[in-house]
């Protein structure tokens, strides 16, 4: 096991200690001025989170779909008494003069290319997660920030999760002993859009949406919301949703990437409502520890619903069941009585951007609880994932070269396509 981002990853512990809301973190009469690249309902949650941490002004944001923009315009100059400037095109927002700062709160295969921009013009950047959609735009990215050395963090927010922050403290201090196994799960039924094929709103440049994506013909199911059941946009649930409890894992053990994945699974009751695995079991290898993921997005999930959402530590001497709000120790003996601890983090969206915020403010890169080379790390383990499933086969990461190897298919799969008139960062 590699423990060197065990010890960095104590913001769990210790994150937001500052972040005394309402009051603002900033008192300056200088505000940072920040930019926002996609103003729908997640852009909307960031922009928001950043005017509440204090000392900011949102001057532009940029949202291809012109009801977003105007909607998102009009609510800021509510909320912060001046109005931004709107664009259509995120490349006219980034030439702002003063512009200090960059939120990207857009879908996941629209990151690398703003991302990318943003640490050219030599912008701090705020990136929602995942932080790419396929393994070679997130190496891009990692070079792209390390050549422009600006502050960034990517959107994993439950790093200010304070019942993971006690799970983290829990195993290190031996409580369930040494752990030989995790699992992790997300199981719910969603709520698809319509599936029809019909023109997209007149608001929405569904072209420009769809970017160096493949341009599919225009469906509810496709665009805003539900475009994380498409595999061309979304790569499916455990890319979307799941990433957030690898991402966890990975933090409080302090893993970099699995050896070994393979994945199994399959459609079986969302027929002809998305093309990713409603049905998915996949097989993470760190070290000598598996990582087993499981989704149903069907059915009743677990019979005590309080486990549908969450991750199971097994250790020598219990097993630790963390999720977002509470703890459940039940160590082993036929007569031991379980612990369980109600842990509320209502506030990790607001911490993590607050976090953004301050180190910004301050020069202090050190303040970030989740680097570029972090967040790629989580992002490709979910790919490597979906990769061994569109394959059917076992895939090896190759950590020192940052590949896969031996596995002709799936190596095939780090980098797709992009659509003509796109060139692929490299």
């Amino acid at each position: 096991m590699n423990r060197r981002t065990f010890i960095k990853s104590s913001s769990l512990a210790t994150a937001a200690v500052a972040t005394g809301f309402p009051t603002p973190l900033f008192a300056s009469d200088k505000k940072l001025k920040i930019g926002l690249i996609g103003s729908g309902w997640y852009g909307m949650v960031i922009a928001k989170a950043a005017l509440e941490a204090g000392g900011v002004e949102v001057i532009a944001v940029a949202d291809v779909d012109s009801q977003h923009l105007s909607d998102s315009l009009n609510e800021l100059a509510s909320l912060q008494g001046s109005r931004p400037r709107g664009f259509r095109d995120y490349r006219d927002l980034l030439e702002v003069s003063g512009l200090e700062a960059v939120l990207i709160g857009t879908v996941t295969h629209w990151h690398a290319l703003q991302f990318i921009a943003a640490c050219r013009k030599g912008l701090p950047v705020y990136c929602e997660k995942p932080l790419a959609y396929d393994i070679e735009e997130g190496r891009a990215m990692v070079k792209a920030a390390r050549e422009a050395g600006n502050i960034v963090q990517i959107g994993f927010q439950r790093r200010q999760n304070k019942a993971f922050s006690r799970a983290r403290d829990l195993i290190g201090e031996g409580r369930i002993g040494k752990v030989h196994q995790i699992e992790a799960q997300i199981h719910y039924n969603p709520n698809i859009d319509d599936t029809t094929i019909q023109d997209p709103p007149a608001s929405l440049d569904w072209d420009a949406w769809c970017g160096p994506a493949p341009m599919l013909p225009y469906s509810p199911s496709k665009g805003h919301m539900s475009w994380r059941f498409e595999r061309a946009y979304g790569n499916g649930h455990l890319v979307d949703w799941g990433i957030h409890n690898i991402d966890i894992i990975r933090t409080i053990m302090g893993y970099d990437m699995p050896l070994t994945t393979e994945a199994r699974g399959g459609i079986h009751a969302l027929q002809g409502q998305t093309n990713t695995p409603d049905t998915l079991r996949a097989t993470m290898l760190f070290g000598e520890v598996p990582l087993i993921w499981q989704h149903r997005l069907w059915g009743t999930g677990e019979i005590d619903p309080q486990y549908n959402n969450g991750i199971f530590f097994h250790g020598e001497k219990g097993t630790l069941f963390a999720a977002d709000n509470r703890l459940v120790l039940k160590p082993t003996g036929r007569d031991s009585r379980q612990e369980v601890m109600e842990i509320p983090s209502p506030r990790m969206q607001e911490e993590h951007v607050a976090e953004f915020i301050r180190a910004v403010k301050t020069g202090n890169r050190e303040l970030i609880s989740c680097t570029i080379d972090d967040a790629f790390r989580s992002t490709a383990t979910v790919q490597l994932a979906m990769i061994a499933y569109e394959t059917g086969s076992r895939v090896q990461w190759d950590e020192q070269r940052q590949t896969i190897t031996g596995n002709e298919a799936a190596a095939a799969m780090l980098a797709r396509p992009y659509r003509e008139g796109y060139q692929r960062p490299i």
